[in-house]
């Protein structure tokens, strides 16, 4: 003998949900707790993710002296047609600073050349 078992026919049937209804306010909250939920997830998707590590740099350490400036290491750096500024903005992340001066005994780190 076979029994079949009968299957809901919709998501209140399964849930036990049969007979309640949202509110307009209900459909608010809801929606706005939606948009709270996925602002954060679309905004995480924006960032960008580096492919792959860049070229090996070998580098040397060197000790600031009194009247250095990063634009003096950054000039001898600079290709042709390149702004000597974007090769400043290089050495500058290159060493983790967040400003362009220089103190007497730092040790910065410069490419070789």
């Amino acid at each position: 003998m076979t029994t079949m078992t009968a299957h809901p026919s919709s998501v209140q049937d399964r849930w036990g949900l049969t007979g309640l209804r949202l509110t307009v306010r209900g459909r608010v909250v809801l929606a706005v707790l939606a948009v709270a939920v996925s602002l954060p997830l679309a905004f995480a998707g924006g960032q960008a993710v580096a492919g792959s590590p860049g070229e090996p740099l070998e580098v040397r350490l060197h000790t600031v002296a009194p009247g250095e400036t990063l634009w003096d290491f950054a000039t001898p750096l600079t290709d042709p047609g390149q702004d000597v500024r974007d090769v400043v903005a290089e050495l500058r992340d290159l060493n983790g600073m967040t400003e362009s001066s220089l103190r007497v005994g730092q040790v910065l780190v410069l490419p070789r050349s």
